[in-house]
């Protein structure tokens, strides 16, 4: 697993050094960049951090990366934050209902199922079905997952399964319910020996050093989220903001997005 991490950070650097050169010839002159303010979620923040070198590299506009919980991100808007671009899946349709993004605005940047991540070298336990899923949860010692209350979509579709598989009083009572997510991811509680399993966004379980990805949530447990873009009708640079998002859409970050292990988006 330590060898295919590397396999998968070196490609992403081959894909994001040759979108870097791709689009060079189109960089700004000094007195046209911008400085992009992106509010996100956890979800796509390792590849969006790769993939906004290569944009700052060779559009000349800086992107400055502000990581919150899709509550928060919510809050922070309609409190009057002024940030250019929306980064998360609720939220982003929270703030198109209140009128912060125009719909015309709003696009899908990736979908990302929902995985369970073990510690690296670690024993591999079966969750190729429900049952084995459920045996699986029982035998754990500790469970770390995302707090729903955050509005974290990995741990609003685990509370909904352990309550289908009938094991919900069991789980919660040897859970770390984790409300900083955004900040300390669950998979770091796992690579910490903090936990035994953790359930998160699949995206995000890859991306931590220490973790591994025992498999996504089988058949129909699975729930796939959308990674939402939106640019605010508020945005102090709404122009460089569309040429980050047609960046981000294009088939260049499309591989780069698979290789963090998501599916690029579409409209």
């Amino acid at each position: 697993m330590k060898h295919s991490r590397c396999r998968r950070l070196l490609y992403l650097s081959r894909i994001v050094a040759m979108i870097g050169f791709a689009i060079a010839l189109a960089a700004p002159t000094p007195s046209d960049a911008a400085e992009i303010k992106v509010l996100t979620t956890r979800a796509m923040n390792h590849v969006l951090t790769e993939l906004a070198g290569a944009f700052e590299r060779g559009s000349g506009h800086k992107v400055t990366l502000i990581l919150a919980p899709p509550t928060e991100i919510v809050r922070r808007v309609v409190d009057g934050e002024i940030v250019d671009v929306v980064m998360s899946g609720a939220a982003v349709n929270n703030l198109v209902q209140q009128g912060k993004i125009a719909p015309g605005d709003r696009l899908v940047l990736a979908r990302v199922g929902i995985g369970v991540a073990v510690r690296a070298g670690a024993q591999k336990p079966d969750i190729s079905s429900p049952e084995a899923l459920k045996r699986t949860l029982l035998a754990a010692k500790s469970i770390v997952y995302t707090d729903p209350a955050i509005g974290g979509a990995s741990g609003i579709q685990f509370e909904k399964v352990i309550d289908r598989l009938g094991i919900a009083k069991e789980i919660k009572a040897k859970s770390i319910v984790n409300a900083r997510a955004a900040i300390k991811p669950s998979a770091e509680f796992v690579a910490r020996g903090e936990a035994e399993l953790g359930i998160q966004l699949i995206s995000e379980i890859v991306s931590v050093p220490g973790a591994e990805l025992l498999g996504p949530l089988p058949g129909d447990l699975q729930a796939m989220t959308a990674i939402l873009a939106g640019i605010l009708t508020a945005a102090p640079e709404p122009d460089a903001a569309r040429a980050l998002l047609r960046f981000l859409t294009s088939p260049a970050a499309a591989a780069a997005i698979k290789a963090a292990g998501m599916e690029p988006g579409g409209s």
